[in-house]
């Protein structure tokens, strides 16, 4: 069904627009990424990072100290099982299976693979197959420490909270439809206001951005009506420029002040001249 139906002749009725909609989705879905992306990075990226970069480390120092050594493999593989990676204290900026106390990993007890291959040949080995995540054969240059993290943390909690806002907009507009009848414009939040009310009407931003203001003053209260033609109804001449036609009904029903790009020239023309 068009954003724009006619549910009787003197009733129209002004449905969220496909042009809305689209942006509002494109919006929440992009900051949901977003914020998906920043949590992965601080639970998970940035922790593996770390363990790469550690890991590296111990695994160069392996093979430096096998080269100085000339123990036998029963030997270097008692000696290797015995050492532990060098690792912080901080759990947090490490994986659950990278925490402090770890031994070397086992490939480093072999002495006939270190004195076959480089370490380097070993580390792309290991870096292949542990230990369900493929890690880095070129380690970071640093380590992201725990301010780092946190810094994802509240990129991440922002961008959360701006699609959690765009989703919100989004379902509330959704549930939303402007109107107007022959006494009556009902606005978006569902307040019923008479034409008798309202005493002003600004159209200067209606004709480069669809939006007019409408101020009521009477038994519906004080207060001010968003028009917004972009959002509701649209101005797409092949489904009947659905916000323009309510306008149109609107401001011949309308009998109070009017303000519009018109009226503004009018008093600039009437206004005296100034010599230079």
């Amino acid at each position: 069904m068009d954003d724009f139906e006619m549910s009787q002749p003197e009733t129209i009725v002004c449905k969220p627009t496909r042009w809305f909609l689209l942006r509002a989705i494109v919006i929440t879905a992009m900051f949901g990424g977003l914020a998906f992306y920043f949590y992965f990075d601080a639970t998970t990226g940035y922790p593996r990072q770390n363990a790469a970069y550690y890991l590296h480390k111990t695994f160069q120092k392996a093979g430096d100290q096998f080269i100085q050594t000339d123990a036998s493999p029963e030997a270097w593989r008692n000696y290797a099982a015995a050492q532990t990676v060098d690792l912080p204290a901080e759990p947090a900026l490490l994986p659950p299976e990278v925490q402090p106390g770890m031994k070397w990993p086992a490939i480093l007890h072999d002495a006939d693979q270190l004195r076959a291959k480089s370490w380097n040949k070993v580390w792309e080995e290991f870096t292949a197959t542990w230990p369900h995540w493929r890690m880095n054969v070129q380690p970071p240059e640093h380590l992201y420490h725990a301010g780092k993290i946190r810094e994802q943390w509240i990129a991440g909690a922002v961008c959360a909270l701006v699609a959690a806002a765009a989703a919100f907009i989004l379902f509330r507009t959704l549930r939303r439809h402007l109107a107007i009848d022959e006494t009556s414009i009902h606005t978006a939040e569902g307040k019923r206001v008479p034409f008798s009310q309202l005493v002003r009407l600004d159209l200067r931003k209606w004709h480069t951005k669809g939006l007019a203001f409408a101020d009521y003053r009477g038994e519906s209260g004080n207060g001010r009506i968003r028009i917004d033609g972009m959002t509701y109804g649209g101005f797409k001449k092949e489904e009947g420029e659905p916000a323009e036609r309510l306008m149109r009904h609107l401001r011949a029903r309308f009998s109070g002040e009017l303000i519009d790009y018109e009226s503004a020239a009018i008093d600039e023309t009437d206004a005296p001249e100034t010599k230079s």
